[in-house]
């Protein structure tokens, strides 16, 4: 595989969001503080509140004692004010306002240490196995710590879970009206710098260093066209040196994934990959794929020379419904290398036959 350049951070993950894939990382699971990029979950939480109908952008939070003596990156609201949904969350991405996090933690949460607990039942929803919160805004505290590949897994499903609400993480300037106009620049310097990136977030304390979620989309010959022709990428970098750093190592990173690695596209959008015998069924056999298709990065320049091979249970009998996962699509390299293991699964439901039917497929079973 391509060897990734030096990066200088603590940790680092570099994944494929298209595919799957991660290209490179160092030390991935180690534990660190996430300092603000704790708000990716917090967003995560007001998101789903947001599609639930639960809240809504233009109904308005008050703003308690707790949030407005917030230290640290600050919105500058205060308990005078009513603020809608839709600017604190601006404030929350852009500012990276401790306040404004709070404001939404309490009218989202209840409490400020009831939306905690919910932090922490959804990072466990989502695999976060090494995650653990203790506070909404991310200042160092006992306990509070995350790793790369789980703050690569929470970016991902927050993009995937929330596309109407990705835009905001491209916002350069905002700010509130009344509030210091000095106080309106997104501190992910990659927005100013590369067109191509539209987020994530940024973060830094004394503890964590200088931290970056960075994420871009660029367009791939082969994948069709708009926004299905485009590869996306997703960058964490963690302990950086000062905010350049955290900036021109996550350039860096994406900048190596785009050039040393190819997207390659195995199967169209519910192409089936296999069409295997079943048993027991009204059809004969079931076709396995993915509705989305199948696409995979390899080395720059491997493309022509892999090889796929489904492996699955043997025998298959019905029923199988649509959508059920079975067996999975092996990807190597001409050198032998595995690229990729892309589960499968059923396209077309395949029900039951009668009962002559599947008795009769039952004593072919038991001959063979």
């Amino acid at each position: 595989m391509p060897q990734p350049p030096e990066v200088a951070a603590k940790a680092y993950l570099l994944l494929d969001v298209t595919t799957g894939q991660v290209l490179a990382s160092k030390n991935p699971d180690q534990p660190v503080e996430p300092a603000s990029l704790t708000k990716l979950m917090t967003a995560y939480l007001v998101f789903d509140a947001l599609k639930a109908g639960k809240i809504s952008l233009t109904q308005t939070f008050g703003v308690s004692e707790r949030a407005w003596k917030m230290p640290g990156s600050r919105m500058f609201i205060d308990p005078k004010m009513q603020v809608p949904v839709e600017d604190l969350i601006k404030g929350m991405i852009v500012q990276s306002g401790n306040d404004a996090t709070v404001a939404l933690a309490e009218g989202v949460g209840g409490s400020l240490e009831r939306f905690v607990q919910l932090m922490n039942q959804q990072a466990k929803a989502l695999g976060m196995a090494n995650t653990s919160y203790k506070n909404p805004e991310g200042l160092t505290e006992a306990g509070h710590t995350t790793t790369a590949r789980d703050l690569a897994t929470l970016a991902t499903r927050l993009m995937n879970d929330f596309p109407q609400y990705v835009p905001y993480y491209s916002i350069q300037r905002y700010r509130y009206p009344g509030t210091p106009a000095a106080n309106d620049t997104n501190r992910n310097l990659l927005l100013f710098r590369d067109p191509t990136v539209d987020g994530l977030k940024t973060g830094h304390t004394d503890a964590a260093g200088y931290c970056l979620v960075a994420t871009a989309k660029r367009p791939v010959q082969g994948l069709g066209d708009g926004p299905a022709g485009q590869r996306r990428l997703l960058s964490v970098l963690l302990g950086a040196t000062s905010e350049n750093a955290r900036a021109a190592e996550s350039q860096k990173l994406l900048n190596w994934g785009y050039t040393a690695f190819d997207t390659v596209r195995l199967l169209a959008p519910g192409q089936a990959a296999a069409e295997p015998r079943i048993w027991k069924g009204k059809s004969n056999t079931v076709k396995l794929g993915r509705p989305e298709g199948v696409v995979v990065s390899v080395p720059a320049g491997e493309g022509a020379r892999l090889k796929s091979e489904v492996v699955r249970p043997d025998p298959l009998v019905a029923p199988l419904q649509r959508g059920q996962s079975v067996g999975t699509l092996r990807v190597t390299m001409g050198a032998g290398g595995v690229v990729a293991e892309v589960p499968l699964a059923v396209l077309e439901t395949v029900e039951e036959s009668g009962v002559f039917g599947r008795a009769w497929d039952a004593i072919r079973l038991w001959i063979q």
